[in-house]
Order: C-alpha cells, then structure tokens, then sequence
C-alpha cells in the first residue's frame, strides 16, 4: 500500500475543480467548508456552492486555472480534457476522482462528531464498504467520548504549565483518563465540575 493518511491544511488553499456534477460538488462543499479558495470549471454552479464563495469558470481557461490553483481536482466525464488537464499540471497536487490511483491525494469518506472528524480510507477497494464502516464507527462513538477528548484537551493544555517533560504530562493524561470522579462527572455531563477537579489535581503537583 503506497498511500499515507495526512491531513492537509485547506484555508487559503487554491483549488480548482474540472467538473460540475455531483462528485464535482461534493469535492467543492468539502474544500469550501474547510476554508480553500474554489474555483470550478463547467457548465452549472449550484445556488449553494455560488453563495459560499466558489466561482463558475469556462473549460476554456482550465490552463490559467491549474496555474493559479495550488490543488488540481478532476471530476469530469470528459476523459480527454481530464488527461489534458492532468498533463500540465505536473507541479500540482491532483486528486483523480476517475482514476485516484493515478493522482497524488485521495480525498477519503470523512464525518464529524463535534469537533472530531473521522476519515475512512479503503485503498479504493470498496466506497460502500466506506460508508458502512462509517455507520458501525458513528454508532459507537459517544457523547462521554467527545466530553472526554474535551477534558483530555483542558488537562493537556493546564499542564503544560506545570509539568516540562512529556513524558510526565502523557502519565498524568492517563491518571486522569482512568479517575473514577472525573469519569462520573463525565456521565453526568457536569464538564465544569470535571475541569475544577482537574485543575485541583494539577495545582497538589505544585
């Protein structure tokens, strides 16, 4: 298997689109809700794509286009203007939705709970599979979890003002990961109570 998961920082980032349809709107809502500057080329841009920022441009420009575009997108039925498109844009990344072995990054089926966001990657074997995957990992994940990533966050952060080596942080993570008052605080939703009692455990280490 020759692909690495990485997450890649989109705010700001150009990115063009070859294609209108479905896929096409898909990739551009994705790209447009993380913060990247969009641009499509086609026949049709949606009211919705439209009123969050992306812009409608002709298959005329598509050499412009992957110029000015940091991230090459193609999601269009017309194999040889796809090729085309990829044959310039050789110092781009290219995500292929028709062929995404042949491009340099694969967008995976990828969900949110809370601030959380999950990504599910089939090494392209099997995109049902994906989307059933995604269901057996949502109906698992709980409120407490996201409660506790939550606290995980506060106790990583409070204690880095107090405790230099890593290695003592990670062992104080797990002592409060596995404390039975945080955890029942935890089930009771009292998020407020769970970070006082943090910050008390963390100041009997001064």
């Amino acid at each position: 298997m020759d692909w690495t998961s990485l997450y890649l920082k989109t705010s700001d980032l150009n990115v063009f689109i070859l294609g209108t349809g479905e896929v096409a709107t898909r990739r551009a809502n994705k790209f447009l809700d993380h913060g990247a500057n969009v641009k499509l080329a086609g026949n049709y841009l949606s009211k919705d794509l439209e009123c969050k920022g992306a812009v409608l441009c002709s298959t005329d420009g598509v050499d412009e286009l992957v110029e000015w575009s940091d991230l090459v997108v193609v999601a269009s039925g017309d194999e040889e203007l796809s090729d085309y498109v990829c044959g310039i844009a050789k110092d781009k990344l290219v995500n292929r939705a028709d062929f995404p072995q042949k491009g340099d990054i694969i967008v995976p089926t990828s969900f949110n709970i809370g601030e959380i966001e999950i990504s599910i990657f089939t090494n392209g074997k099997s995109p049902l599979m994906a989307r059933q995957l995604r269901k057996k990992i949502q109906s698992i994940i709980t409120e407490e979890d996201i409660l506790e990533i939550e606290l995980q966050a506060y106790a990583r952060s409070e204690l880095k003002n107090v405790v230099e080596n890593q290695k003592e942080r990670r062992t104080y993570l797990y002592k409060i990961f596995e404390d039975e008052k945080i955890n029942e605080l935890i089930k009771n939703g009292e998020i407020d109570e769970a970070k006082d009692y943090i910050d008390n455990l963390i100041r009997g280490l001064l």
